[in-house]
């Protein structure tokens, strides 16, 4: 299988910012709920075009991420034909190697994969995504030194490795969905551009 995709991601969690978890620390809260979500600008896999579909994750991490299994929600963008879902359904979830194989790695239990309706935004120094009656969430960048970007380079626990993570705090994250509730703001949130290839 060869493939490719790149475009941007970004991510909410409970934790206090920044989240010590990418340093392979305990969360601030003893367990780890985090909203990830990733939007192609350009991509294929094999023949199949990606360019333009979204995808998130919703994580719960009952400790130390390193060290217990995930359980996962997979939400893929409704926009997708067959043959993009299951090229996104393979890759997100390690099937067709590369980084998602190594985050797929941590995961014990998927609960779910759905084909929603997503509206993922990236503006300046704010992200965002939407989904219908199961998430919202948004993050704004931390004002560093001189008003620049906090960043986080070469963290063991990565979305995008390569890429700077650059620090955010949640505006709110809302998620509702296989019996999971949350509700936070004002807590830990990251993102940057990713490259994935297998």
């Amino acid at each position: 299988m060869s493939w490719k995709i790149e475009g941007t991601y970004f991510e909410a969690c409970n934790c206090e910012a920044a989240c010590p978890c990418v340093f392979l620390s305990k969360p601030t809260e003893g367990q780890c709920d985090a909203m990830v979500a990733w939007h192609i600008d350009k991509g294929s896999f094999e023949k199949v075009a990606l360019d333009g579909l979204n995808v998130a994750l919703a994580v719960h991490s009952p400790g130390h991420m390193a060290q217990v299994k995930w359980e996962v929600a997979v939400y893929l963008d409704e926009r997708a034909n067959d043959a993009q879902k299951d090229a996104l359904t393979k890759i997100f979830a390690g099937q067709a190697g590369g980084h998602p194989a190594r985050l797929a790695s941590h995961v014990g239990k998927i609960l779910g994969v759905a084909s929603v309706p997503m509206q993922y935004a990236a503006a300046g120094k704010q992200r965002s995504l939407k989904i219908p009656n199961r998430v919202e969430a948004s993050i704004e960048a931390i004002e560093g030194q001189g008003g620049a970007e906090i960043t986080i380079e070469n963290h063991p626990l990565c979305i995008a490795p390569g890429e700077p993570a650059v620090a955010a705090r949640s505006r709110k994250l809302s998620y509702r969905d296989h019996g999971m509730s949350w509700e936070v703001s004002g807590r830990n949130g990251f993102y940057s551009p990713f490259q994935y290839a297998g």
